[in-house]
């Protein structure tokens, strides 16, 4: 699968209905989100079942802005609508590789009571 571009009006429906969704945030005059768009695209047709998504941040500054993007490329995954990464910095092949095995690998039952638990102390 290839990436997407993703818009404000596609983002919630997107996250919502799969389970694991990667972002990049980008800009086209940043040098670093250039290198970092292979890697990105290689990665998006080895994993079909993951949706690679890319939301230009020049073009939807109030999603960059809703999710706290200081700095590009800035890749975050969201999995069963929760962020479970999220990383400034363009990664190399074999550390985006790593990070989308464990985003696959992880426990959601274990994070969704961990996020409770975080709730509770806070409202103690």
């Amino acid at each position: 699968m290839a990436t997407i571009e993703l818009t404000t009006a596609e983002f919630e429906k997107t996250v919502t209905e799969n389970d694991i969704v990667l972002v990049d945030f980008w800009a086209s005059w940043c040098g670093p989100c250039k290198m970092f768009s292979p890697i990105y695209e290689a990665a998006s047709e080895k994993y079909p079942d993951v949706v690679f998504a890319k939301v230009n941040t020049e073009e939807e500054q109030a999603l960059a802005g809703h999710f706290q993007v200081r700095s590009i490329p800035t890749l975050m995954i969201f999995r069963e609508q929760i962020i479970i990464f999220s990383q400034a910095g363009a990664l190399p092949a074999s550390q985006l590789e790593e990070v989308i095995v464990k985003a696959k690998e992880l426990d959601m039952n274990a994070v969704r009571e961990e996020i409770a638990k975080q709730q509770q102390s806070e409202e103690a």
